[in-house]
């Protein structure tokens, strides 16, 4: 039990500055044992509190806590049950009666007495106290320092202590007088009897002498007795007073009691109200909406600058009361409630009354985006109308439509949509979806027009005008459209464009088969016009960049009006709904609460992706008829897109204008490397006449004319490795072909069509300086040279053809061991032999048959690569090298002989430039 008190009263008493003076152990009479401690404790401050607690072990833990508590001033009647026998049982009578059994009858005892002590002490209140032992009332009891807290006033928890041992100490003066008294007498150690018979005889002596004094003094005795008499009445008379003090003290104190408890209620009832002064003040200040802003939010003007920015800020405010936290037992207040319904319905009416008048101002701009549109290009379906000059107008221009104007407009209610987005996700969701439609089918419109005219630049033809049975004026077609946009499922519907489809045909100068530069069937690269491929790269590059900004405008609107984040990214869940469209929205699990960051990012992708869903088809039909009127416009549509892709991703590598244009430049590439494929398959199908002399082949010049092109387009261009790659595949090809046709030829020699062909590759190439062929280059020149060197050889021949085998013979005697001056005494190779030859071939004879070669040299060559010098100059110093050749023999073989040639070098040089020039 003293474990017990220690822990009650260090835990639970203690923090609350009361010290516990007796504790009993019960449970409550007839029911289960569930024991519990009743504890009688007083406070530590003035005016002291008498209180009895009722303490339980709590269930979750080993640790007691305070259950209830009660004033001693309001105990009535302790009932013991039974003054005489032992019974464990009691009763307190509070505001009811509390049953009690004790575990001991010594504990109910002890409690009962201490309740006594307290009552005597700090209230003089008339307690019943019934089947109590009066024994038990008066005696005090028994103290110790375990059951009674230190500090605590020995007269409230028990009586006097009991007396000491009997045994008591001597003092110094004691010691001392038996010291003097056993002096004189030294035998009293040895014969203690006769020490103890003197001792009782002076004390008889002693009692003689006292008695016959106080006998002597019997006067002063009753003097004594008299005064003590008179004391005792004194006595009385101050007892009466101080009883008399003491009553009228008692109502005093009873009266500062009551006084203090009264200044402790009042205490009380101050803090209380100003708590709740506090709480009233604080629902008033936070939920309680201005007039001015219910006003707005009921009739506010939505279409008018001040009406905006009244019913904003009455939204805010409207937000701030809904959203305010409310503490504990807040929402338990029906004004609380009865506000919030307020609110909700305030909410409620605002936000219906703002997606109808955001949807109205949608529909209108629409409208008047129509009527624009229909201004613009409706005369190019009127039957009747003379297309040429429809065309000239209309083409003046090729410009798509600003909503910049639409999007100022529809800012100013930014901050109204996030409040929107915020408060009712549905009808923001009901308004996102709205926008997207009208602006899809806008823009679809808009758009379509705007490649329209595109095309017709490119072409400069249109179709026939169609044939219409009839055709709604364009204030009733704007009625259909507008009409149509509003049924009961949202969804857009309504009739398809009125405007022609435009195609392309030919024109009177174009062929109208494939304009492909190699296409070596059909047409020449000097058919084609330069000039319209800078055309087609201006309108492409006009198509691009009128697109960009469209879509960036639209994208930087929307992240704007609807509140969604561009640049951030973070995990978030969603799902994907089918679009009415055939697309997918990204939609939340839960359609009440707003995306998450990343899921507002693909929100805006998407969002993009259904408004301009008709951009990439349009893209790819305008790269189709690109590819169709010129092979190499691939080329160019490969830099421009290439580079606004780049310009793009480098903006932000995740939006709708990246991922579009990069999935057409995907098929750009596709065409270019087709076009690509389709020269090298062309090269391969080429076929020379075998009637007339090869020259340079088409797909050589052909080469030439695309490297040339490439280069210009490709000038500091972002994909120049595409191009490389392709500048390999073509040169190999290029290659390969001329040596197959070259074997092929029948009328103009292999070598023929090798030199002149690598010439014009290795020309090409050098004056291009193109740094990845470099290899390809020294191939070509090294080609060519060879092919050079073996024609001269091959056409030049022996044109001394006598002369010549009878040199070889010489040559022949020499391999054979004889020496050469000993060569002329041989008979078929004496000096008149050689004589006879060498006048064979006079100066004339040899200027015909230089002529002769000339005429099959010029026969061979083509003009346009301009190699017959070239080829004359080669055989001219061949035949020179031949002549020195013989004339070194002859110096040899027939020293001293006197023999020479009919002709000289300079003859040789003279007859060749004659046969030049003459021809």
């Amino acid at each position: 039990m003293t474990a017990i008190k220690h822990a009650l009263q260090r835990d639970i008493f203690t923090p609350n500055d009361e010290r516990l003076l007796s504790i009993v152990n019960v449970c409550k009479a007839g029911k289960k044992k569930k024991n519990c401690f009743l504890c009688a404790t007083v406070t530590t401050e003035r005016p002291v509190q008498v209180k009895v607690v009722k303490v339980k072990k709590s269930d979750k833990g080993d640790f007691y806590k305070r259950q209830i508590a009660w004033a001693l001033r309001d105990l009535a009647v302790v009932d013991a049950k039974d003054a005489i026998k032992e019974n464990p049982e009691f009763d307190l009578h509070f505001e009811k009666i509390y049953k009690w059994v004790a575990s001991s009858t010594a504990e109910k005892n002890a409690f009962i007495s201490c309740i006594w002590k307290l009552n005597q002490r700090y209230l003089r209140k008339k307690i019943d106290f019934v089947n109590v032992s009066s024994q038990l009332l008066e005696e005090l009891p028994k103290v110790t320092e375990e059951s009674v807290p230190s500090g605590e006033n020995q007269s409230v928890t028990g009586g006097d202590e009991e007396a000491g041992d009997e045994y008591q100490e001597l003092n110094a003066r004691e010691e001392q007088d038996i010291e003097i008294m056993m002096e004189g007498c030294e035998y009293a150690i040895s014969n203690a009897e006769a020490f103890a018979e003197r001792l009782s005889r002076e004390l008889q002596v002693l009692d003689g002498a006292n008695i016959q004094s106080i006998m002597a003094s019997e006067k002063q005795v009753n003097i004594l007795m008299k005064l003590l008499d008179e004391a005792l009445k004194e006595v009385d008379q101050i007892e009466f007073k101080l009883s008399s003090y003491e009553e009228m003290l008692q109502s005093v104190k009873e009266q500062m009691d009551q006084i203090s408890e009264s200044n402790h209620l009042i205490h009380l009832s101050n803090t209380n109200n100003v708590k709740l002064l506090s709480e009233i003040e604080f629902l008033v200040n936070h939920m309680d909406l201005a007039k001015g802003h219910i006003k707005a939010l009921q009739d506010g003007d939505l279409a008018a600058s001040r009406g905006i920015e009244a019913c904003t800020n009455a939204a805010d405010a409207l937000l701030q009361c809904m959203n305010v936290a409310l503490r504990p037992g807040h929402d338990m207040l029906l004004a609380v409630k009865q506000q919030q319904q307020r609110f909700g319905d305030l909410r409620e009416h605002f936000a219906r009354r703002l997606a109808s008048h955001l949807n109205n101002v949608f529909v209108q701009q629409f409208t008047q985006a129509l009527l624009q549109l229909y201004n613009r290009s409706y005369f190019l379906s009127v039957p009747g109308h003379d297309q040429s000059s429809t065309l000239a107008q209309h083409s003046v221009e090729l410009t798509l439509p600003n909503h910049h104007p639409f999007h100022r407009d529809l800012l100013r209610y930014a901050k109204l949509m996030e409040w929107l987005k915020s408060t009712d996700y549905g009808k923001y969701e009901g308004l996102t979806k709205n926008y997207m439609d009208y602006l899809s089918r806008l823009y679809e419109r808009e758009i379509k027009d705007f490649f329209e005219v595109a095309k017709i630049k490119m072409t400069g033809t249109t179709k026939e005008s169609k044939k219409f049975a009839t055709l709604p004026r364009k204030e009733s077609a704007v009625k259909q459209e507008t009409e149509s946009l509003h049924g009961s499922s949202g969804k857009l519907t309504g009739s398809t464009s009125s405007l022609n489809k435009l195609s392309v045909q030919s024109s009177g100068n174009r062929r109208s088969q494939s304009s492909s530069l190699l296409d070596m069937g059909n047409m020449s690269a000097s058919d084609l016009d330069v000039a319209d491929r800078t055309k087609f790269d201006k309108i492409f590059e006009q198509v691009l960049s009128e697109l960009e900004p469209l879509c960036l405008a639209e994208q930087d609107f929307i992240s704007k009006f609807f509140k969604l984040q561009q640049h951030q990214s973070m995990p978030g869940s969603v799902t994907e709904a089918d679009d009415p469209d055939g697309g997918t929205l990204s939609r939340q699990h839960n359609p009440g609460t707003p995306l998450p960051v990343s899921s507002e990012k693909d929100m805006i992708r998407q969002m993009m992706t259904k408004i301009f869903r008709c951009i990439e088809p349009e893209l790819n039909n305008l790269i189709a008829l690109g590819d169709k009127i010129d092979s190499f416009n691939s080329l160019y549509m490969l830099v421009k897109m290439s580079h606004h892709v780049w310009t793009a991703q480098n903006v932000d590598p995740a939006s709708f204008l990246s991922t579009t244009l990069g999935n057409v430049l995907v098929t750009v590439k596709r065409n270019f490397d087709k076009c690509i494929s389709n020269q090298i398959r062309q090269m391969e199908e080429v076929k020379i006449s075998k009637k007339s002399k090869v020259g340079i082949l088409p797909f050589v010049a052909e080469f030439e004319e695309f490297a040339g092109l490439a280069e210009s387009i490709f000038k500091n261009a972002e994909r120049r490795g595409d191009l490389d790659k392709a500048y390999t595949k073509l040169i190999r090809g290029v290659f390969v072909n001329v040596e197959k046709v070259a074997n092929e030829s029948q009328k103009t020699p292999r070598d023929v069509v090798m030199m002149e062909n690598f010439h014009h590759i290795f020309a090409t190439l050098s004056r291009l300086k193109i740094s990845c062929l470099e290899a390809e280059k020294k191939e070509a020149k090294q080609k060519y040279t060879d092919h050079l060197q073996s024609y001269v050889i091959y056409s030049l021949g022996q044109p001394l053809e006598k002369l010549n085998h009878f040199f070889e013979g010489v040559e022949a005697r020499v391999a054979q061991g004889i020496r050469e001056e000993e060569v002329s005494y041989q008979l078929a190779f004496n000096k008149q032999e050689l004589r006879k030859v060498i006048k064979e071939y006079p100066g004339k004879e040899v200027k015909k048959g230089l002529d002769n070669l000339y005429k099959k040299v010029d026969k061979h060559l083509c003009e346009e690569e301009n190699l017959l010098q070239v080829v004359w100059h080669s055989m001219q110093d061949e035949f020179i090298r031949q002549y020195k050749h013989f004339e070194g023999l002859i110096a040899r073989c027939y020293p001293g002989s006197g023999v020479t040639m009919e002709f000289t070098i300079q003859d040789i040089l003279d007859y060749c430039s004659s046969i030049a020039q003459s021809h």
